[in-house]
């Protein structure tokens, strides 16, 4: 005759049943349509200097478009995680590189989990959304979480880099094909 289970190994079962299946739906309600993107539009080049964390502000930039996107404010040095309700997942700020991309609508389109970036630094998170006078435009994080120094006189790099946590959160939420609205 078989073993009978306790009546808590099936409520547990139960659970984390539940658990798994309502994560499954909340991570692909999540993920939304994606919208076209369209080509950018050329701008000046906003200062890169590394910027102190400022309070969260409350509204994601106008102009940055509708649905679910990555918003990146050159002038606030901001990144916003808006999905396909409008609703900011996320919020936090940013060290640009020496290039920044114009303003204007991109997609993701590689992502490479870990290398060595242009500074020697070890990175994780990287993904590439822009390129500029022949430098590729990528959001990454330094594997060990530190903040980048201050770019050497006359170096181009295009990493736009955050904190480990925030690089976390950007790598779960925009996949190739995440629309990157880059605004002012």
């Amino acid at each position: 005759m078989p073993a009978r289970l306790p009546s808590w190994a099936w409520v547990t079962g139960l659970t984390v049943g539940a658990i798994a299946a309502v994560t499954v739906l909340g991570v692909q309600a999540d993920r939304g349509s994606h919208p076209a993107a369209t080509s950018a539009k050329p701008s000046s080049t906003a200062s890169a200097q590394p910027t102190p964390t400022p309070s969260a502000p409350a509204r994601v930039p106008d102009g940055s478009g509708t649905g679910r996107r990555v918003v990146y404010s050159l002038g606030e040095k901001r990144v916003w995680l808006v999905d396909a309700s409008e609703a900011t997942r996320r919020t936090f700020t940013v060290w640009p590189g020496s290039v920044s991309p114009d303003p204007g609508t991109y997609t993701v389109s590689s992502r490479n989990a870990a290398t060595t970036g242009s500074d020697g630094v070890q990175i994780e998170h990287i993904m590439y959304f822009a390129a500029k006078s022949g430098i590729s435009v990528a959001f990454s994080n330094a594997v060990d979480g530190a903040s980048p120094p201050p770019a050497a006189s006359g170096t181009k790099t295009g990493g736009v880099r955050m904190r480990k946590a925030d690089g976390t959160a950007l790598w779960a939420f925009g996949t190739v094909g995440t629309t990157v609205a880059v605004v002012r």
